[in-house]
């Protein structure tokens, strides 16, 4: 079934974009949620037109997009995180934190468009950032700990003293006692 998409839908295309779906997603989804149309003969020469009439306005918003990504190409994020001894992250680093530090940074991105692996480890990762569809910058992202990490000492184990176990001799010595 292809689609006419009324906006931007994660994962399947941007506003304006014909995209094919299975019939129950469309059916069920898509259209009853207004994210999308069918896509007739009709409808694409009504996009067709639209898009033509729009073309500078989507032009505009390609190049503030664009924009945004020229001033986010030079930015490193470095990201504290609890570690275990072992180097692993208790919990992970997500997108949200990573749109934390660039708002401390000033700029206003959404989470939504911050796309990253699952980051347990500490090191070195990438984050991609999509502006626009053709517009995305990928952001190093540092994972450091937010604490020195410190071996653990040994637990010290002391001996308890053993008591010795009475000589054979004398085990057999109380058995004839008390029979």
């Amino acid at each position: 079934m292809e689609i006419i998409l009324k906006e931007d839908v994660i994962g399947l295309g941007y506003k304006h974009d014909i995209v094919n779906v299975k019939s129950g997603y469309g059916r069920n989804y898509l259209i009853p949620q207004g994210k999308g149309v069918i896509a007739s003969d009709s409808a694409k020469k009504m996009l067709a037109e639209e898009l033509k009439q729009k073309a500078k306005k989507l032009e505009k918003i390609k190049n503030d997009a664009q924009a945004i990504a020229d001033k986010l190409e030079g930015v490193a994020l470095t990201i504290a995180a609890k570690v275990s001894a072992q180097g692993t992250i208790y919990g992970s680093v997500n997108n949200v934190q990573i749109a934390d530090e660039l708002s401390k940074l000033g700029f206003d991105i959404d989470r939504k468009l911050i796309t990253i692996k699952d980051v347990k480890t500490v090191g070195e990762h990438k984050a991609v950032v999509r502006l626009h569809k053709e517009v995305s910058v990928a952001i190093p992202v540092t994972v450091v700990p937010d604490a020195p990490v410190e071996a653990a000492p040994a637990p010290v184990v002391e001996e308890a003293p053993v008591a010795e176990a009475p000589a054979l001799e004398e085990e057999e010595a109380i058995e004839e006692e008390e029979a």
